[in-house]
């Protein structure tokens, strides 16, 4: 049963993570503060506001993680690093070729994955 708990732990802090990252995003679009995402993001202040509340949304997502897991909750938010880590290559392949942004941009999020998972689960295991 601890298995599905600690699958249950990590999917919940992954779908937070996804539903907050792209709910941010249309909510900015809509708004038009940013533009839509097939013109692609590539003024500097846009980009490292997407990466500061990507990053606390991560950092989030870890505590999620770490607070509903049935023990061990470091493991469990570095486990959802490490989705991040795989997950953000895989955006990166697809989306570095389309030029929609800085290169920096996705290898950041790659970079920032595991540390602010990290970062969450420390804070709720303080």
């Amino acid at each position: 049963m601890n298995i599905l708990k600690s699958i249950g732990a990590v999917v919940a802090g992954l779908i937070f993570i996804v539903v907050t990252h792209t709910a941010t995003d249309l909510v900015l679009e809509k708004l038009g503060i940013f533009p839509p995402p097939a013109l692609g993001l590539h003024v500097t202040w846009m980009v490292l506001t997407a990466t500061i509340y990507r990053s606390l949304f991560t950092v989030a997502g870890g505590y999620l993680t770490a607070a509903l897991a049935p023990s061990r909750p470091m493991l469990h938010a570095s486990i959802l690093g490490v989705i991040g880590i795989v997950a953000g290559t895989a955006g990166a392949i697809v989306t570095l070729p389309l030029n929609l942004g800085p290169a920096w941009y996705p290898i950041a999020l790659i970079i920032l994955a595991l540390p602010c998972t990290w970062l969450g689960g420390k804070l709720r295991t303080r």
